[in-house]
């Protein structure tokens, strides 16, 4: 039926649309791929030696050499793929309008002029009021801290007294 094959069509379609997240992603891993196929080609340059007038197996440097060709030829892979990806997230974002860089970092200004008094005061009573709870439950802490210190000591004396008591009685 035609209506079932337009739906699958509009979900084709939707499909083959990706949000400009999952090209950042995308972009991200094409990176690190081109990241570490660029190790991969400096491991294998490490590797091969230098035609200094040693004989060389020619077997291995013909090996060696297809290994780099063929990391050198999915490099330039890559390199289309992430410029692919890169215009495509400029296109999606071209009628965005930029945000200026300060409005994206949360600081605090010295003139307050911007902020809410009120809103500041409220967090800065809040602040306050938490660090009085604070400081109670750290007197009361020592406080018990030191009452478990006093016990201690008195076990300990006990301890020592029982223990001198029965030398005495051998």
């Amino acid at each position: 039926p035609p209506g079932a094959f337009s739906g699958a069509q509009a979900q084709a379609q939707a499909a083959r649309e990706v949000n400009t997240a999952s090209l950042c992603r995308i972009g991200q891993e094409t990176v690190q791929d081109i990241v570490f196929r660029t190790m991969e080609i400096f491991q294998l340059l490490r590797n091969m030696q230098l035609p200094n007038g040693v004989t060389y197996h020619t077997g291995t440097y013909q090996d060696r050499l297809g290994k780099l060709q063929e990391h050198l030829r999915q490099l330039s892979i890559l390199f289309r793929k992430l410029r692919l990806v890169y215009d495509k997230c400029n296109e999606n974002c071209a009628g965005l309008d930029p945000v200026p860089i300060e409005q994206l970092i949360p600081y605090v200004e010295e003139d307050g002029s911007k902020h809410d008094d009120r809103g500041a005061a409220s967090q800065l009573r809040f602040a306050s009021e938490e660090r009085r709870e604070i400081m109670e439950v750290n007197k009361k802490l020592k406080q018990k801290n030191q009452q478990l210190k006093q016990i201690m000591d008195q076990l300990r004396n006990l301890i020592w007294d029982i223990n001198a008591m029965l030398a005495m009685r051998n």
